[in-house]
């Protein structure tokens, strides 16, 4: 019976709208947007959300000062659009940036932004207290001053080429009223977190766990309603759950479809497709430190010798072909070859197995058993991949992973996990390799915080393993500072051969993404870093509206701020 709940929830879910946002002189555009997805988002809280799913509604939910723009520029503030901020002004000495609020934003209860959410916002993603994956990305921002309620101020320690990216791209703004009374290690636990408040074109509604998280269209947003009336995401246990919804027409919409799949989809003439290149990579992850005792190295990761000789066994090439077929790449590194400061050529560690046998031979890891796996002093060389169970091309990669390994005489044992329990992992730091995706930004900056000391160092960074090199770092900032493209170009260069020498990952795939949609949907642009950036444009046809289009959005009246508290720690 507990097996059919969720079904017969979401059902309900995409049937009837029992909250909503309508007023009687202005009604959105109308229709649904179902998404299938895989698993619940980590989080609804801006400042530490770290999954795509997290991301997507976060950002339909909270505002930023102001938009990249589908150019993805990030120096200077070429290409970036008026958001909450109307307009901005830049010092001589460009070590500050002044923004001007637009005075008609609101949030969601009907309280006005000011300044004093903006300097809220920086000051408790910089509290270390919080555990915001975003601090290690904003050191640059010294503060936020408010001279009145309408203009915040960013200071910045020094002058660079991507200081405005870094004060709006990274901050999604926060509603201080809301915030301030909860202690910064509680967040998660809070109410707040359950009923999120912002200023973005939908309103929260409801989040039903391994079920659906639905948002409805705030009508009278200052930037005008959106669209659609309504946005679900189905949350599906698996993959192939998630798929099934979409051809059978449950949802709407599927992001993240497969090269085996199109053929599937083709049988639907109902259906879409179309692909795009996403900032996204995929590797293969290893621990440097000991998942029991975070004080001490890995046992068989800490030699970077190792490291590199599974990465000679491992034949990158074929597993993307294998998995992919055409649509992906081998990567090229902890970044992306759309990056005009990346060198597609970069030097990599070539597959050669019988140097990698000879390698491990002389690190003292010998076959002396009958299965033909390798040991040392009696201890064997074996350690665990976690991957989401969700992500069928993750567990492809990690099968035939575990066969290239087992030729070398390695054996590699595959945790398919829930992909919630992995996201827990990753972030305590519990597991010996993972295999992960970092969907990633338009500037290669956010390199600091995946693989960089500053995030190996914080509890909340995103360096789950914890590499470190002085080396790799200083050639990062150096390349981030420097507002000639050349020399930037030249110390990513350095930065990239560091990392790819010492073997802290196998980089594995950058892909492209197909995604799926049913024809009734009039899509805009899918943006390279935010597919969903645009969903408030998107629309559906009266004419082409099914029963859940026209489900009635009732009026309700804006939500409540949460009572006072010190929240609860996360579990």
């Amino acid at each position: 019976m507990a097996a059919m709940r969720y079904p017969r929830i979401l059902c309900a879910v995409l049937l009837c709208a029992c909250v909503g946002t309508e007023s009687a002189g202005r009604a959105s555009t109308g229709g649904t947007l179902a998404i299938s997805t895989g698993g619940d988002p980590d989080a609804l809280i801006p400042s530490l959300v770290q999954t795509t799913q997290g991301a997507q509604i976060i950002d339909m939910i909270y505002d930023r000062l102001a938009d990249i723009g589908d150019s993805l520029n990030t120096l200077g503030d070429h290409g970036f659009t008026p958001r909450l901020a109307d307009r901005w002004t830049w010092a001589k000495d460009s070590m500050s940036i002044a923004f001007h609020l637009n005075p008609n934003a609101k949030w969601h209860d009907g309280q006005p932004v000011r300044s004093n959410d903006v300097r809220f916002t920086i000051a408790s993603t910089k509290d270390s207290t919080l555990g915001s994956p975003t601090a290690s990305v904003i050191t640059n921002i010294d503060s936020v001053t408010t001279p009145d309620s309408a203009t915040a101020v960013f200071w910045f320690h020094q002058r660079s080429p991507e200081q405005f990216y870094d004060a709006v791209y990274q901050n999604p703004i926060m509603p201080e009223h809301i915030w301030k009374s909860i202690e910064p290690a509680g967040w998660r636990g809070s109410e707040a977190a359950k009923n999120p408040i912002g200023s973005g074109q939908y309103r929260f509604v409801r989040w039903i766990p391994r079920a659906a998280v639905e948002l409805a269209a705030d009508t009278t947003n200052y930037r005008g309603a959106p669209k659609l009336s309504r946005l679900v995401w189905s949350l599906a246990p698996d993959f192939n759950a998630a798929l099934t919804r979409f051809l059978s027409g449950e949802t709407d919409l599927f992001p993240q479809l497969r090269p085996e799949n199109l053929a599937e989809v083709a049988k639907h003439p109902e259906l879409k497709l179309q692909s795009y290149h996403a900032l996204a990579y995929m590797f293969l992850q290893f621990n440097l430190r000991d998942p029991a005792n975070h004080d001490r190295p890995h046992p068989i990761f800490r030699s970077r010798e190792l490291r590199r000789a599974l990465t000679m066994a491992t034949d990158r090439a074929a597993l993307v072909k294998s998995v992919f077929d055409t649509l992906a790449l081998p990567a090229v590194g902890p970044t992306l070859r759309v990056y005009p400061t990346t060198d597609p050529n970069l030097q990599q560690i070539a597959y050669d197995l019988p140097k990698a046998r000879q390698l491990l031979d002389s690190l003292g890891w010998r076959v002396t058993t009958s299965d033909s796996m390798r040991t040392r002093n009696g201890r064997p060389l074996r350690f665990s991949i976690t991957v989401p169970g969700t992500s069928q091309v993750r567990v492809q990669l990690a099968v035939l992973l575990q066969e290239q390994f087992r030729r070398a005489g390695v054996q590699a044992d595959i945790e398919r996990l829930e992909f919630p329990v992995v996201v827990e992992r990753d972030r305590k730091r519990a597991f010996d390799a993972t295999l992960g995706q970092w969907n990633t930004q338009p500037s290669p900056g956010a390199v600091r915080g995946s693989w960089g000391t500053a995030g190996s160092r914080s509890a909340s960074g995103n360096n789950y393993g914890s590499y470190e090199n002085p080396v790799f770092d200083a050639y990062v900032d150096s390349a981030l500072n420097s507002f000639d493209l050349g020399k930037r170009r030249s110390y990513f260069t350095t930065a990239y051969q560091t990392i790819i020498r010492d073997a802290p990952a196998i980089w594995l795939a950058e892909p492209r993404q197909i995604v799926g949609y049913h024809s009734r949907l009039q899509l805009a642009t899918l943006r390279p870093d935010a597919w969903w950036a645009h969903i408030p444009e998107w629309s559906i046809p009266p004419d082409k509206r099914i029963a859940r289009d026209n489900a009635p959005v009732t009026q309700s009246a804006p939500s409540p701020a949460p009572a006072s508290g010190t929240g609860q720690k996360t579990p």
